[in-house]
């Protein structure tokens, strides 16, 4: 008798997935893993997923094979739609995941460029904004460190214009590919602003 009860006891705790206790007080937890561990939603482009972007000001794409396809963020396949979405009163964060690293930024404006018949986007273009020159130049060094953008003609570019930092200068850097992605910069600026705009765009690999 005594054993078919051991037997029933221990058939409980594994039917019911309880922890048992230990000695101090404390439980040994499940080893069975949640099915939503690790889970993360990735951004739709169709309206409902745009609104749901501006709504958490949050957006995540995968790009891990190198491309983004247009089903892949509820599109159809082969569809011309170019979406943009736009930030009014703040910032989203963006998070690309790319073959070999993240492509990561707070920004308020995000534009894919879908013009074409093609399964999938051909860039992806977002906007950082500073509002120093000094702020301005660690965005580009922020650039350089961590997606490979070539350091000489940005730090070129940088030395040049601290000499005259209210006059304008427009420069187009290199793409970096440390990502595996192709990740470029359009420096946007003009001293008699406010606000000086970095234009990235994020090519498949």
């Amino acid at each position: 008798m005594k054993g078919l009860v051991a037997t029933f006891l221990l058939t409980s705790l594994v039917l019911t997935g309880c922890a048992a206790a230990v000695p101090n007080g404390s439980a040994t937890a499940s080893t069975a893993p949640s099915a939503l561990t690790g889970a993360k939603t990735y951004a739709r482009l169709d309206s409902a997923g745009i609104e749901q972007i501006k709504k958490s000001r949050m957006a995540i794409f995968d790009m891990t094979s190198g491309v983004l396809t247009k089903e892949s963020v509820g599109l159809e396949n082969g569809t011309s739609q170019a979406p943009d979405v736009l930030i009014s009163d703040g910032l989203m964060e963006l998070n690309i995941e790319a073959p070999t690293g993240l492509i990561s930024a707070k920004t308020d404006r995000l534009r894919l460029n879908g013009m074409n018949n093609r399964s999938d986007f051909r860039e992806i273009t977002y906007f950082l904004k500073a509002e120093s020159f000094e702020d301005f130049a660690a965005l580009i060094r922020d650039g350089v460190d961590r997606y490979g953008i070539p350091s000489e003609p940005a730090e070129g570019w940088i030395e040049s214009m601290s000499s005259r930092p209210e006059d304008e200068g427009d420069f187009s850097l290199a793409p970096g590919t440390s990502t595996g992605l192709r990740v470029s910069y359009d420096l946007r600026y003009d001293g008699s602003k406010d606000v000086q705009v970095i234009i990235v765009h994020v090519h498949p690999a």
